[in-house]
């Protein structure tokens, strides 16, 4: 807006979705008093988007996506888990790249870490739960109980486990190990997380 003198007090335009952008101030004063205010707006990167248009890179590494975060400020995560095996450096290299041959990172202004899911977080996605049966978990329970068990199977509603636990059972003065085979909905389910051993 101009004043009668010709002096600008305040530049604005208007953003029809202000939550979807990240937006700057900048203040400028002239030796008269006059002011100029500056509002640089650059999209905020949607995570839905992203999972949609960077999958078919991830899934050409034999990678799969487990979680995509983005801050306030445009800080981009991408954890990935492989289909077999661990996720290796080459895979994070080339799945970086094609993350920028489809987004300028000047334009959008963000910053990208492409990681592993890692094997101390519980699973996020049900991809996870499928290449896990088989081998030992540790399972957390609504309610508090806590156990290790084997995941023998797992569907997008509930998980299988085979575990172990020490009972007391008749005829016996000392408690025993006694076998469970147990299918759990996962709504009861708090979080399965890869057990991890280093004998």
């Amino acid at each position: 807006m101009a004043g009668r003198n010709g002096h600008v007090f305040l530049s604005l335009f208007a953003v029809s979705d202000i939550s979807s952008y990240l937006c700057d101030v900048k203040l400028d004063r002239g030796q008269d008093g006059s002011c100029l205010f500056y509002i640089f707006c650059a999209k905020n990167m949607n995570a839905q988007q992203i999972r949609e248009q960077i999958e078919a890179a991830v899934a050409a590494r034999g990678c799969f996506i487990v979680d995509v975060k983005v801050s306030a400020d445009n800080d981009v995560t991408l954890a990935i888990e492989s289909e077999e095996g661990t996720v290796v450096m080459e895979d994070c290299v080339a799945i970086d790249k094609a993350f920028h041959e489809i987004w300028d990172q000047d334009a959008e202004d963000y910053a990208l870490t492409v990681t592993s899911a890692g094997l101390d977080q519980p699973f996020k996605v049900h991809r996870q739960y499928l290449k896990a049966v088989g081998s030992q978990v540790e399972v957390r329970l609504k309610g508090g109980r806590k156990f290790v068990a084997q995941l023998t199977a797992a569907t997008e509603t509930s998980v299988s486990l085979r575990y172990s636990a020490r009972e007391a059972v008749e005829g016996s003065k000392k408690k025993v190990l006694v076998e469970h085979e147990e299918t759990f909905p996962t709504d009861q389910v708090n979080s399965v997380t890869p057990y991890i051993t280093f004998d």
